[in-house]
Formats: C-alpha cells, structure tokens, sequence
C-alpha cells in the first residue's frame, strides 16, 4: 500500500473514532443544558455553561508548547479519557442525587481545556499522515462530522431522554470516548520532522509558549489572516446569537427547528463539498469568496420574515464555513513546520476566536436596546424601513442582520485588496516538503520559512 494511501487510512481510522465520541459529546451536551436550564429556572446560568466552553483559550498557548513537545497520539488519547471520565463523574453524581449546577460548570472548563490540547494535536497529526493534497479533503472530513453530529445530536438526544433518562445519555458517552481511544491505538502518527524553527524555539515551556506568536507576527500574511478571522467571526457570532430569539418572532416552535436545522444541513453539505474537491485553489479565494457571500446570506436571513428566505440564507451561510474552515486549515498545515503546528495552532485558534465572546455578549444589548425598539408598532421606522422588512417581535433583529451584512463584505474586499492575504499562499513557501509518514532522520531538517517582501 502506497504510503499517500496508508496515511488516508490511518486518518480515516482517527475520524471514526472521533465521529462517534463527538455523537457522544453532543449527545451530553444537549442533555446537560437542558438540565441546567430545569434545574435553575435560570436563562442566565443557562449562558454561563456556554461561556465556560471558552475557558481552555487561557491555556492555548502553554498547550500548544505541550503538545509539540510530545507524541501526538498520547496526547489525544489522554485528552479523551479526561473527557470520558468528566462523564463519568457527572453521571456518578447524577445517579447519586448529588449534581448540582456548579458541578457542570467545572465539568465545561475541565472539558474546554482538554479540547484546548486536542485540537492542535489532531491538526497537527493530519499534517504528518495526510499528503499535501490532501489537506483539504481531511479539512472537509472534520467539517463533515461536526455537522453531522450537529444534525443527529439534538433529535437522539431528546429521544433517549424520553425513553431512557439523562444519566443514560451519560453513559452512553462515556463510552464513546473508548471508540475514539481505540482508533487512535490501532494507528501511528509519525514524529513530525524537525525545523529550524521548532528547534530554535525548544527552552522553557514559557519560551516555547511564546514562540506561536513570535512564529505568526514574524509572518504579517498569517498574522493578516487572523485579523480577517478575528473581524469575520466577530459579526458572524452577534447574528449567530441572534437567528434563534429572531425567528421565533414570527415562526412557530416547529419552525424555528426547521431553520435551526438548517445550520447542521448546510454545514454537511460544505463538508461534503470540502471531501469532495479539496476546496478551492487558490485555498485564499475560498475564504474571501464565502466572507463576500455571507453579506448576500445575512441578507436573506434577515430581510423579511419569511420561513423560505430565513432557511436559504442560513443553509448557504452554514454550508460556507466548511470551505471557509478547510481552505484556511489547509493553508496553516502546509505552510507552519509540522513540528511547530502544536504551539502556532494553539496561538492562532486564540487570536481567531478571541472576537467570538465578544460577539455574543454583544448581541443581546444590540437587539434588545438598538434595534428592536425601532421596529415595534410604533417604533421610529416602523412606519419607512418596516413597511420593509417588517414590524413586531424581534423584527429589530432582522434590520440588524440587514445592516450589519455589509461587513463581511467590506472585511472580503480588504482582504482581496491587501496584498499579504491575496498572496499568503504563494509569498510563504510550504513547509511540506517530506511525505507524510515519513519520519525525519535524526538531524534532518526544513528549511527556515521567510516572508518575502510585500
């Protein structure tokens, strides 16, 4: 067996095990906030355990630094069994009568901080088993199971919690967590080959904390691509937030789910798209070219409160993030040093995401104290832009989709007109230049990336 076919399989022996742990996870997810949710009578405890997902962002950087100075797979394996035996604690207590609210608090930040270790080891070991070409279908792989276990997670769930009860659901991914565990004992991930780089960078784990973000700044394309993440996601979160309390304005319960199910079908159908075709080349025009679409998406979502024009524009907004995803995926694995990936991944995720919080802090006040009150009978554009788009329960929300669809756009344009972005792909070399699988002979090494003047 070819070893560009060896390293598919092996991937694909990881992936599996992931999807079903992921099911599992998503399964306990819905479980437990539904819980906290009877268990408080609390909207506001409710957030807080979606806050906490972001509590591993503390750590990033330390857990990049970790995970390059270790085996790839160990640390996955170890993630996932600090994950299943969370489960196994809140099932215990639950089956005790003891579970309290606090308890899934602490079981959210210890989760987020394994996932904070997971994520770059995962990338980082597609990297040395995937060829280059590949990238991109394994990018669209991931993108794949997370919108199927967004699809199949909610309706399971509620179903077993009918039938079984929530300390089953539990259970049931305490044992998915095996799956991942075995997948990940049936294969090996090479050793990544050393680079100038992550030689350079080895010291104390404070040092090697910090060489991520000494790797991105010293490469103003990459550091530019955060930027244009960090802004995307910032406007992408306020109407994320937002889509639910909007529809329910004017659509039934049975409704909203069939909008709300659009979010995993479309996210499906771009993974799909990604496995399929590897995504767009240059990957660069697959990110700029979803940014400029979800201007046209918010549109749509938001202009009127129609069930048609709300369930296109979130299918073909959510079908877009993979490919977004993927193709920026493919760019950071072949152009970071495989053996540098842990600690730049662990740096970049941060920086990316940092606006995401923000975002969803920021919608409520901007519906509730900006934007709905206009459009209320009544309202100051009740009577011009409502005749529009619409006058009544949340309505403001969709004149804010509507005005803040020309951001992406405007962030689409930047990025295509500012030239480290346009040309990141072809001004920074590969770091790819063994065959994944292949492990590095003792001393080898890749050549020290440079970026080329602007």
């Amino acid at each position: 067996m070819s070893s560009r076919s060896q390293g598919m399989k092996s991937f694909t022996t990881i992936w599996l095990g992931q999807l079903v742990s992921l099911l599992g996870s998503g399964l306990t997810s819905f479980a437990m906030g539904i819980w906290v949710l009877e268990k408080s009578h609390s909207v506001t405890q409710f957030t807080l355990t979606i806050v906490l997902t972001s509590a591993g962002m503390l750590v990033a950087p330390f857990a990049g630094a970790i995970v390059d100075r270790s085996d790839r797979r160990t640390v996955l394996i170890l993630c996932n069994i600090g994950s299943a035996l969370s489960s196994l604690a809140l099932f215990l207590l639950l089956r005790a009568g003891s579970l309290a609210v606090w308890h899934i608090y602490i079981v959210v930040a210890c989760n987020s901080i394994f996932n904070t270790f997971q994520w770059p080891a995962l990338v980082a070991a597609i990297t040395t088993l995937v060829p280059a070409d590949d990238l991109g279908r394994a990018d669209g792989m991931l993108e794949m199971g997370n919108a199927a276990t967004t699809i199949a997670a909610p309706p399971l769930a509620g179903l077993l919690m009918a039938f079984t009860g929530v300390w089953n659901l539990l259970l049931i991914d305490f044992v998915t967590f095996f799956f991942a565990i075995v997948s990940l004992l049936l294969i090996t991930v090479p050793r990544p080959p050393r680079s100038a780089e992550g030689e350079t960078g080895k010291s104390s784990l404070w040092h090697e904390a910090a060489v991520g973000w000494h790797f991105i700044r010293a490469r103003q394309g990459l550091l530019a691509l955060l930027v244009f993440f960090a802004a995307v996601n910032f406007f992408a979160s306020i109407c994320g937030v937002a889509l639910l309390p909007m529809v329910r304005g004017f659509a039934s319960p049975a409704q909203v789910g069939i909008v709300m199910s659009m979010t995993g079908i479309g996210m499906l159908i771009g993974g799909l798209i990604m496995t399929a075709t590897g995504g767009p080349r240059p990957r660069i025009y697959g990110i700029l070219g979803v940014a400029a679409a979800m201007s046209v998406c918010f549109v749509l979502t938001g202009a009127r409160p129609s069930l048609l024009t709300t369930c296109i524009g979130t299918l073909l907004f959510f079908t877009g993030i993979p490919i977004m995803n993927g193709s920026s995926q493919a760019i950071w694995q072949a152009k970071v040093p495989p053996d540098l990936q842990g600690r730049v991944f662990a740096v970049r995720r941060m920086i990316a995401q940092f606006t995401t919080p923000i975002g969803d802090f920021s919608s409520g006040p901007l519906a509730d104290r900006v934007f709905n009150p206009l459009l209320v009978p009544g309202g100051t554009l009740a009577g011009s832009i409502g005749l529009l788009i619409g006058v009544g329960e949340n309505r403001g929300i969709g004149l804010m989709f509507v005005v803040l669809a020309i951001f992406p756009l405007l962030i689409a344009v930047w990025g295509f007109a500012n030239p480290k972005v346009r040309y990141v792909e072809r001004d920074l070399p590969d770091a790819l230049t063994e065959k994944p699988g292949a492990e590095a002979a003792e001393g080898s090494g890749l050549p020290e990336s440079a970026v080329a003047p602007a």
